[in-house]
């Protein structure tokens, strides 16, 4: 039996399966990514709903887990060297979870360091700039006088539909024949932005034809379907 009582976590919520990996998460579109990764490479797992609507990322207990107060975090308890590993920032989480299990994540040295470039601009643009519009289209940005902000946000997210746009001309996924972590950290953030966040009409969405069809080829795997759902709201 695995203890995880080394882990703050782990007395705010328990683990009814210490011996399985722990994700502690929401269906967020950082969350969902890897909730569709576990779900994709069938490590089993327990997932632990963290409701940030109610600010428990920000309680002592999952700080301790991530000092940052951010969703997804994971303990493996089968981590390096047979020792538990705590982990956060999704980006991180996905490489952890492709080089543990060897899936989804090419071999060859170019290859795998073009994946994590897509994962890299995932995290450093797509995320923090989808985001932002939601912010200022759907939640309390949208009452803010000045339009600028969200004009700003929009801009660079269209420009940045665009370089994924020139990047699936020709592939079925981010990498071509292989569908990998770059694809799940990209998921969704665009289903979120054209479905969720309604802004689909400010980036121009049905001008593009291959994002959409790369989209709909994502969330028709039964992987990607089930992990959109996971932890289960209550």
């Amino acid at each position: 039996m695995s203890d995880l009582s080394a882990f703050p976590i782990a007395t705010r919520w328990p683990a009814a399966h210490p011996d399985r990996l722990q994700l502690y998460s929401l269906p967020t579109p950082n969350g969902v990514k890897v909730s569709i990764m576990l779900e994709e490479i069938g490590l089993p797992y327990e997932p632990h709903l963290i409701d940030i609507g109610k600010n428990e990322s920000w309680t002592p207990e999952f700080l301790a887990l991530n000092p940052n107060g951010k969703i997804p975090a994971i303990i493996d308890p089968d981590g390096p060297g047979g020792k538990p590993l705590a982990l956060f920032e999704s980006g991180a989480i996905l490489i952890y979870l492709a080089e543990k299990t060897g899936k989804l994540l090419p071999v060859d040295p170019a290859a795998r360091y073009e994946t994590i470039q897509w994962v890299f601009f995932q995290m450093a643009s797509v995320g923090p700039m989808f985001g932002q519009v939601g912010f200022f289209h759907k939640f309390a940005g949208r009452e803010f006088e000045d339009k600028r902000p969200l004009q700003r946000y929009v801009t660079e997210s269209k420009r940045l539909l665009g370089v994924l746009e020139t990047r699936l001309a020709g592939r079925q996924w981010i990498m071509g024949d292989d569908y990998t972590i770059a694809d799940i950290s990209l998921l969704g953030w665009v289903r979120n932005l054209v479905g969720f966040y309604g802004a689909g009409a400010l980036v121009d969405y049905d001008s593009l034809s291959q994002v959409p069809a790369w989209l709909a080829r994502g969330l028709a795997r039964p992987a990607v379907q089930r992990g959109l759902e996971i932890p289960r709201r209550g």
